[in-house]
């Protein structure tokens, strides 16, 4: 699907990207620049990861394809074989950005390395992400999403919350790490606008997630010699989660004496909100714990509708429990466009992933969902053929 003559122009018309990326990090990267107008060209292997499981119609266009690839052209190329390898180089030549995952030794062992690149396209902003900092022990290791929550120290901060080291249900390295690159290439084609040249970015996925787990959780490790343990009180107890209520399940979260005084009093414990704990000028972190259980023992008080009345009206932080099976039939996702049902060219009525950003002057847009495997190559190598 192409509506670009529909959409206006994003605020990175005019830029080339070029996604040497697989799996998840390096592909949502790529399409979020694309979705803020970048041209973004796939070169894809003729085996992609997310292309690999479920599909409904079509081969390899699997929900994670869907939700990766759109804003994107895909070029088909075997990077093996000389004439692809000269292919991917050549569209390389035209690029502004190259965002690629692969380890470092594949990449040499391509002639894809910065080094070489930059002979080429001096101008070249090389987005290179992987698990590990170059230079490091672990440098060459494989990772993955589970390894890099381990590494970062997520894995600790939920077995000392909840008893059990259990990973996030959400690959949140990998999407943390594709922001990371996302502003890292932003600020290099700022500084290529000012000197000229392009440069080469790292990205490491377990420095990246650690940087992101330690601004609140560093905690009394803050100062040498520490004050305090490691761990953000609030998020470190165990009552630090969604609580039942009459009908439902919601966060309900009282922060500040006066949120657990209204509580209270909303929940009809009157004697509650005389606590002492909760008559002081602040909460105490000794504290915290105690309330949290008298915030679920009393959350069964009101529905869902009631408490997100009430909190409303006193300034408490609350937000009703969303279920993703029935996500698109929220007012709050549907008013703000963010799970729209499109028709894809061979995949039929499919979901689209709301872009949540709002630009006044650039607007960024859906102007191609996700491609084919190999869809665009026969164009792509038509128009690098016109270049020379």
């Amino acid at each position: 699907m192409d509506t670009t003559a529909k959409n206006p122009a994003g605020p990175l018309d005019g830029v080339r990207v070029i996604d040497l990326s697989t799996v998840v990090m390096g592909p949502y990267a790529a399409q979020i620049l694309g979705d803020l107008g970048a041209d973004v060209i796939k070169i894809e292997s003729p085996a992609d990861g997310v292309r690999v499981g479920p599909y409904r119609t079509t081969p390899g266009m699997t929900p994670l394809a869907l939700n990766v690839n759109r804003n994107k052209r895909s070029v088909t190329l075997d990077l093996k074989q000389d004439a692809g390898r000269e292919r991917a180089l050549e569209l390389i030549d035209t690029a502004d950005v190259l965002i690629t995952n692969m380890r470092p030794g594949a990449l040499a062992r391509l002639g894809l390395d910065h080094e070489r690149i930059a002979a080429r396209n001096p101008r070249l902003v090389y987005a290179h992400g992987q698990g590990f900092r170059g230079g490091s022990d672990r440098a060459g290791n494989a990772a993955y999403d589970e390894t890099v929550q381990a590494a970062s120290g997520l894995v600790d901060m939920a077995n000392r919350a909840i008893g059990s080291p259990v990973y996030l249900p959400t690959i949140i390295a990998d999407k943390v790490s594709a922001l990371t690159i996302v502003y890292s290439v932003l600020a290099a084609l700022v500084h290529r606008d000012k000197a000229g040249t392009g440069q080469y970015i790292e990205i490491p996925m377990t420095d990246t997630l650690l940087a992101f787990n330690l601004v609140e959780h560093l905690a009394g490790h803050s100062f040498e010699p520490p004050i305090g343990p490691t761990g953000f009180p609030l998020s470190m107890t165990r009552g630090h989660r969604a609580v039942r209520t009459r009908d439902g399940l919601a966060c309900v979260m009282p922060y500040n004496p006066r949120n657990f005084r209204d509580f209270f009093a909303a929940a009809g414990r009157p004697d509650l909100a005389e606590d002492p704990r909760v008559n002081g000028d602040t909460i105490r972190d000794a504290d915290i714990d105690p309330l949290t259980e008298l915030i679920e023992e009393c959350a069964p008080s009101l529905t869902t509708a009631e408490w997100e009345r009430v909190c409303a009206k006193h300034s408490i932080p609350m937000a009703a429990v969303l279920e993703l099976d029935r996500a698109a039939e929220d007012p709050y996702v549907r008013d703000g466009h963010l799970l729209d049902v499109v028709d894809h060219p061979s995949e039929g009525a499919t979901r689209s992933i709301g872009i949540p950003v709002r630009f006044a002057a650039t607007p960024a847009s859906v102007r191609r969902l996700a491609p084919l495997p190999g869809e665009h190559t026969d164009e792509v190598l038509r128009e690098l053929a016109d270049r020379s």
